[in-house]
């Protein structure tokens, strides 16, 4: 049992150093954490084919209308996202990256990723691959944790 309570807590502490590299790094470009926050929302969305609308960044970031229209005005002004009317419903407007998003991103997440990439690349493929089943896993729990926590906050 306690090597499940010592990853539980090294998990919680992966967690919080996470959120303070991303606070460091978005510094410098003056992001910030919902910016990026929606930035990644934005790529995740591209890799799966998903048009970005304000509506869907709202509801991923559980954000109200006017902080929604706030934040996409500040990518917009940074440059790091575009604004464009439907071609089916021009009432509709969808959000897409920049190239500039696209390499500020890159630069952003490159030192971390390099970090994290020398540590997975002391570790042999089967043990890798275990890995990632359970991170699969951890994130489909934690999605599972937040839908609860929202669930119950609507039922007040």
């Amino acid at each position: 049992m306690a090597t499940r309570d010592e990853l539980m807590a090294l998990m919680q502490q992966f967690t919080i150093e996470t959120d303070r590299y991303v606070e460091a790094a978005g510094e410098r470009d003056s992001l910030y954490r919902t910016d990026l926050q929606a930035l990644s929302i934005m790529v995740g969305a591209a890799r799966a084919g998903v048009t970005v609308t304000p509506g869907l960044l709202r509801e991923e970031l559980n954000l109200s209308s006017p902080a929604t229209t706030a934040l996409i005005d500040r990518l917009d002004a940074a440059g790091h996202v575009t604004r464009r009317r439907s071609d089916v419903d021009r009432r509709q407007v969808h959000l897409e990256m920049t190239e500039k998003a696209r390499v500020t991103g890159a630069a952003l997440f490159a030192p971390l990723a390099r970090h994290i990439r020398a540590v997975l690349d002391q570790y042999p493929e089967e043990q890798l691959e275990l890995l990632r089943d359970m991170m699969r896993k951890i994130t489909e729990a934690t999605v599972a944790a937040k839908n609860e926590a929202r669930e119950d906050a609507g039922a007040d």
